[in-house]
C-alpha cells in the first residue's frame, strides 16, 4: 500500500529524515510516533504530495485513493449532512449522473458502481459517523455556518471517514474530540476496512486501535508489529541489548589496547601488536542512541488549608441570566481530591470549571471558598492570551516584578526553556512550548486547586508522562477535563459527570463510563449521548476539625508509640556502639553479656511498640474515613 524507500528530507538546513525506509501493507492500522519536532507531520505532508514518478522515494499503491483532513469545513449554508455526503466525491458524482444520464448502458454502469460502493446507505452511514463524533441527530440538518471552528473540524473528520479512502492519513485526530468522541473513534478505526496512518500522542488510541507502530527516531523509520506498549517494551529490550554489547566491546577494546601499549616497543611482539592495532581500527563502534531529555513539570506544595477548599451549593451556572447551562449543582472540592470531569462537548464542563475558577459569576446559589484559597486555571483558550511580542522572560517578570534578571532566568529555566527559547517571542513557540509556559506560570502562584481543561493536546507522549508524574506528586487538589484516558486514569480517582444540565459525582470508573458511552452510541436516537444517571451526591465529608475530635484518643496512642519507638532506637544505638568495641569482651566480659541481654530486651520492646503503632494507625484510618 505504501513504500518509503531511502527518503532523505531537509528543511532550512535541518535534516529530518536521512535514508529512511519503511513498507506498510494494505489493511494495516499504523501509529506514526516520534517526539515533537522530529518530522511526523512533515512525513504525512510528503505522502500527500507524492506523485506517480517511478523514482520517487514515496510510492502509494496503484489507483489507491488518499484521504486526509485538510482543514475545517467551510462555514457555508450547506447542511452538515450534505457536507459530509459531498466528501465522498465519487458517490456525489455518480448520484448526480444517476439523475442525468440517459444512455441505458451508461446508466446501468452507474447503478452498478453505486451498488458496489454501498451508496444507498450513505445517509445512514454519514449520520452514524456524525453522531459518533458528538453531533446530535437534529444538528445534521443545520447549516455548517452555525457551528464553531472546533465543531467544523469534527465535520471535516466525519467527511474523510465517510469517504473511506484506501489510505487514510490522520494527524492528531482526537485533538478536537472529547473523551466520548475519542472512545467512538478508537472503536471505528479498529473496524476501518482500509489502511490507516495516524499521528497521535494519545496512548489509548495507539494501544487499542493500531496493528503496527511506525517510529521516526534518529532520522530513520522503524516498523514494529503491535501497539505502542509492545513497541516500548521492544525498544527497552533493544536498548538493554545494545548496552550489553557495548560493555562487551569496551572490555575487548581495553584488552587489545592494553596488549598494544605493553608490547608495541618490543621487537619480538611487534607483529602481534600491529595485528591488534588493525583489529582496533576495524572494530565498529556500537552507538547507543541518546534520548532527548524531557524537562519535568514542577508544581510546588501549596499552603495547607482546611477542607473543604470549595463548595457549590444549589448553584445555577451559565453566561446569561435566565439561561443557565447547569442548574442545581451541589459539588465540593477537598484537599486531596483528584477528579476527572466527563461529559460530551457542549454539555457544560468548561462552564463548570470556569465557575469554580471564578471566571464566571453564579446565576443562582452559593459559592463558598476556604479563606486564602488559590485556584490555578489552565485552558487551551489561554494559548491565545499570551502577550504577543513578549517572551517567556517578560511573562515571568510581570509575575515577579521584584526579582532580579538572574532570578527570572532561573525560573524560566526551571519551567523548561533554555537561553534561546527564553528569549523567543511567544507567537514563535510551538503549541507544546506554550502549554509548558502557561503551566509554569500557573505553578508560580502555588495554587491549592489546579483546574486543567485539556492540557495535553499539544504535548507529546513523553511530556504527558512527565505531567502525570508532576500531578501525582502535587499535594493540592486537581480538577481535570481531558480526552486522554491514559492521563485521566493515571491521575484521577473520582469522576464528575456533566450531562443534560446537571453536574454530579459519577458512580464508576473511566472503564465503566467508556463502556456506557459506546453502548449509548449504539442506541442513540435524537441526542448526542444517551441519558446517563449520575450517582446521588455522596454523604457530606466530615470537616478536618470533626475528624480531629473523633480521633483525638487514637492520635495520642499513635504519638506515644512513636515516642517509645524513638526512645528504644536511641538506646539500641548506644548499646550497639559499646558492643562494637572489640576490647570490651577482654576487659569486661560481664558487661558485654549484660549489654547483649539488654539488646534482646529492647528489640522485643521495639517489636511490641511497633505492633501498638500499627494497630492504632489502622484504627485511625478506619475512623477518619468513616
Amino acid at each position: 500500500m505504501l513504500t518509503i524507500d531511502s527518503l532523505t528530507f531537509r528543511i532550512q538546513g535541518r535534516t529530518l529524515m536521512e535514508d529512511a525506509s519503511a513498507t506498510l501493507a494494505a489493511g494495516w492500522k499504523v501509529g506514526l510516533i516520534g517526539r515533537n519536532g522530529t518530522g511526523k507531520s512533515t512525513l504525512l505532508r510528503l505522502i500527500r504530495e507524492s506523485g506517480d514518478e517511478a523514482d520517487s522515494a514515496i510510492r502509494i499503491g496503484k489507483a489507491a485513493r488518499l484521504g486526509w483532513v485538510a482543514q475545517e469545513v467551510e462555514a457555508s449554508d450547506r447542511t452538515l449532512l450534505d457536507e459530509t455526503l459531498a466528501a465522498h466525491t465519487e458517490r456525489a458524482r455518480l448520484m448526480e449522473e444517476a439523475e442525468t444520464v440517459t444512455d441505458p448502458q451508461e446508466l446501468a454502469d452507474v447503478h452498478e458502481r453505486l451498488t458496489a460502493i454501498d451508496a444507498w446507505s450513505g445517509e445512514a452511514r454519514a449520520s452514524t459517523i456524525l453522531t459518533g463524533l458528538g453531533f446530535a441527530q437534529s444538528d445534521l440538518s443545520r447549516a455548517c455556518k452555525e457551528f464553531s471552528g472546533g465543531w467544523r473540524m469534527r465535520a471535516a473528520l466525519a467527511g474523510v471517514l465517510f469517504a473511506e479512502p484506501d489510505l487514510l492519513l490522520l494527524d492528531e485526530p482526537t485533538n478536537y474530540l472529547d473523551l466520548e468522541g475519542a472512545a467512538w473513534l478508537e472503536t471505528y478505526l479498529k473496524q476501518y476496512p482500509h489502511t490507516v496512518l495516524l499521528v497521535s500522542h494519545d496512548r489509548e488510541l495507539l494501544n487499542n486501535s493500531v496493528t503496527h507502530i511506525l517510529a521516526l527516531e534518529n532520522l530513520k523509520l522503524f516498523v514494529h508489529p503491535g501497539n505502542y506498549d509492545s513497541w516500548q517494551k521492544k525498544r527497552a529490550e533493544q536498548l538493554a541489548q545494545l548496552e550489553a554489547q557495548k560493555a562487551k566491546q569496551d572490555k575487548e577494546r581495553a584488552h587489545l589496547q592494553s596488549f598494544v601499549d605493553r608490547f608495541r616497543a618490543k621487537a619480538s611482539k611487534a607483529t602481534q601488536a600491529q595485528s591488534r592495532i588493525k583489529m582496533l581500527e576495524r572494530m565498529q563502534d556500537i552507538v547507543i542512541p541518546l534520548e532527548a531529555r524531557t524537562h519535568a513539570f514542577d508544581f510546588p506544595t501549596p499552603e495547607e488549608l482546611a477542607s473543604p477548599l470549595f463548595v457549590l451549593d444549589d448553584a445555577a451556572l451559565g453566561y446569561a441570566e435566565g439561561h443557565p447551562v447547569l442548574r442545581g449543582v451541589h459539588l465540593r472540592v477537598d484537599n486531596d481530591d483528584r477528579i476527572a470531569i466527563v461529559g460530551a462537548n457542549g454539555q457544560g464542563k468548561s462552564t463548570l470549571v470556569k465557575s469554580i475558577a471564578g471566571r464566571l459569576k453564579l446565576l443562582e446559589g452559593n459559592r463558598v471558598s476556604a479563606p486564602k484559597v488559590n485556584v490555578g486555571y489552565f485552558s487551551q483558550d489561554q494559548l491565545d492570551e499570551l502577550s504577543a511580542g513578549d517572551n517567556a522572560l517578560d511573562h515571568v517578570r510581570r509575575m515577579r516584578p521584584t526579582a532580579t534578571d538572574g532570578q527570572v532566568r532561573s525560573i524560566v529555566a526551571n519551567i523548561g526553556f533554555n537561553r534561546d527559547k527564553a528569549e523567543t517571542k511567544v507567537e514563535k513557540l510551538s503549541g507544546g512550548e506554550k502549554v509548558r509556559l502557561l503551566l509554569g506560570l500557573m505553578a508560580l502562584q502555588k495554587p491549592n486547586i489546579m483546574i486543567l481543561d485539556e492540557p495535553t493536546s499539544h504535548l507529546d507522549i513523553d511530556s504527558r508522562e512527565a505531567l502525570i508524574h508532576a500531578l501525582n506528586d502535587y499535594e493540592g487538589a486537581v480538577l481535570l477535563i481531558t480526552h486522554d484516558v491514559y492521563l485521566a486514569e493515571a491521575t484521577a480517582d473520582r469522576l464528575w459527570l456533566v450531562n443534560e444540565g446537571r453536574a454530579a459525582p459519577y458512580d464508576g470508573d473511566l472503564s465503566d463510563y467508556r463502556a456506557l458511552v459506546l453502548a449509548a452510541d449504539k442506541t442513540r436516537t435524537d441526542t448526542p449521548h444517551a441519558k446517563f444517571e449520575p450517582a446521588p451526591p455522596p454523604a457530606p465529608k466530615r470537616s478536618e476539625s470533626e475528624i480531629r475530635r473523633a480521633t483525638a484518643d487514637i492520635r495520642k496512642r499513635i504519638s506515644a508509640a512513636e515516642r517509645e519507638m524513638e526512645k528504644i532506637r536511641k538506646e539500641l544505638a548506644g548499646i550497639d556502639t559499646e558492643l562494637a568495641d572489640p576490647t570490651l569482651y577482654d576487659t569486661d566480659p560481664k558487661k558485654a553479656v549484660a549489654l547483649g541481654k539488654s539488646r534482646d530486651r529492647l528489640n522485643a520492646a521495639l517489636d511490641a511498640a511497633e505492633e501498638t503503632w500499627l494497630a492504632a494507625s489502622e484504627e485511625f484510618e478506619a475512623a477518619a474515613s468513616a
